[in-house]
């Protein structure tokens, strides 16, 4: 192997910079020549392919985004395509892999497998929805973003004794809800693994209220539903609400030092997984071990919370 390339694809994540600069310091570092794939699948396809030098990589580690930029490719689900996307990497005469993103990634990736382009992925995603991985890059970050817009929000629902419906991102997943809510206090947490029905909600903050507590913070994973419905529904039971939608705030902003080491080590593992004749594998952290897995292990199988920590914030929350 002499030749690898690294893109990015699907939504951004802080830390995915931190991962490219990784691939490359690390690849240039073992003898390979790096390759960047500007704007994914879909910059594959088109050629847009450049290479990349230790200077390219430089003061990038602290900065949000991806450098590579990243676009969602419908041609790529195409076998049409993928042949073109591989004739690319042989005119480039690129022989690896590395793909950083999320579960569409890595199923993209999974279908090179036909045409012997070996690819190792490496989970960025704030969502934190992958399986067989502890932790994906940009979810510490995500978390931070979101306790310090809580802890801010509680500030003016403490001033004016409101109740706080926050929606964070987590379509399919409620890690984000769950972790920040957790750690940021929140009354009631609502994710799409464990729906809290409305009437809970309800009894919960009465109960709060009747204690003598004069303001409360919800948060709602998107995925579960109308974070406007839900303040909807608790002004009519004639609580003092507002409604916050976080968005894609949540995306940006400079990575926490979890999140750079994270992307560091798994950037570095990936060029090392090439290197050694691994294909097909993504590489994860589990205990704080790096290690690499089948991409089936993270595509087929559905990734689950720990759902301990949304006990715990019940306990912890009357």
């Amino acid at each position: 192997m002499k030749r690898i390339g690294v893109l990015t694809s699907g939504g951004d994540a802080p830390g995915m910079n931190a991962a490219i600069r990784a691939v490359v310091r690390s690849g240039i570092y073992h003898g390979l020549e790096v390759f960047g794939v500007y704007r994914g699948y879909s910059g594959l396809i088109q050629g847009e392919i450049k290479p990349l030098t230790l200077r390219f990589v430089g003061d990038i580690i602290h900065r949000g985004g991806t450098i590579l930029h990243s676009a969602r490719s419908e041609e790529f689900r195409t076998e049409v395509g993928r042949e073109k996307a591989v004739q690319q990497l042989k005119k480039y005469q690129i022989d690896g892999l590395v793909v950083i993103g999320g579960d569409g990634t890595f199923q993209g990736a999974s279908k090179l497998a036909k045409y012997n382009i070996p690819a190792i992925g490496v989970p960025g995603t704030i969502d934190n929805d992958i399986n067989g991985t502890d932790y994906t890059i940009g979810f510490d970050t995500a978390i931070n973003t979101v306790i310090d817009s809580v802890d801010k929000i509680r500030d003016s629902a403490s001033s004016h004794e409101r109740i706080f419906v926050v929606e964070v991102m987590g379509r399919d997943a409620g890690d984000i809800a769950l972790w920040a809510g957790l750690a940021g206090g929140a009354e009631s947490i609502i994710i799409p693994e464990n729906p809290m029905k409305m009437d809970e909600v309800i009894a919960r903050l009465q109960k709060s209220l009747e204690s003598g507590k004069k303001h409360s913070i919800i948060l709602v994973a998107e995925g579960v539903g109308s974070a406007v419905e839900i303040a909807k529904q608790l002004k009519q039971q004639g609580m003092d609400t507002r409604l916050t939608v976080l968005g894609h705030v949540q995306r940006g902003g400079s990575p926490t030092a979890f999140d750079r080491v994270l992307a560091s080590r798994m950037g570095a593992k990936a060029v090392e997984c090439l290197l050694k004749g691994e294909s097909h594998r993504m590489i994860a952290i589990r205990h704080n071990e790096v290690i690499s897995v089948d991409f089936a292990e993270a595509i087929k199988q559905k990734h689950q919370p720990i759902m301990s920590l949304f006990d715990l914030s019940k306990i912890l929350s009357i």
